[in-house]
């Protein structure tokens, strides 16, 4: 437990206020998270052909996942209308893990963090993905309770038409 964690239970056991960061940070950890999306769009229609329809991305301590939806080809559409999931599947995966240091790259350029764990799952029904880095700290306080804000405050969605 942090410092001001503590502060903010009394001694009742009740939560009490608690000093939340102003607008400024709350848009830095919004911007992050934004350009973070983006950048994981753009990327997949750079090298995919083809990028989702939205993107939001979460920040939690050493983690950061990037939910996607929408994206999947006409071809493999077809190919799961028929019934080859697990074709569908394995090129999938073996796309995301070719990638790994692509978007890994891209992650530690944007959060100035190393990256040292990647994982990709696509999910069909509904069509989504979701992209897992793990971080190899934990982050500032600080830039974790921007981030956190930005997350509650605001949807910082990725830009997927550009």
């Amino acid at each position: 437990m942090r410092e001001n964690d503590a502060e903010a239970i009394d001694a009742a056991g009740e939560l009490a206020a608690v000093d939340v960061p102003g607008e400024e940070d709350v848009s830095r950890g919004q911007s992050l998270l934004a350009r973070i999306s983006t950048e994981v769009v753009r990327t997949f229609k750079e090298y995919y052909g083809k990028g989702p329809t939205s993107a939001k991305a979460y920040m939690f301590d050493d983690m950061l996942f990037v939910v996607m939806r929408g994206g999947l080809t006409a071809a493999e559409k077809f190919l799961l209308e028929k019934g080859e999931v697990d074709v569908v599947r394995q090129y999938r995966q073996t796309f995301e893990n070719r990638m790994a240091e692509v978007l890994s790259g891209k992650i530690e350029e944007l959060t100035g963090r190393k990256v040292i764990g990647f994982n990709s799952q696509i999910i069909f029904d509904p069509d989504m993905s979701i992209e897992m880095f793990v971080f190899e700290d934990r982050g500032t306080d600080e830039s974790i309770d921007a981030t956190a804000l930005g997350q509650i405050y605001r949807e910082p969605v990725g830009e997927t038409n550009g």
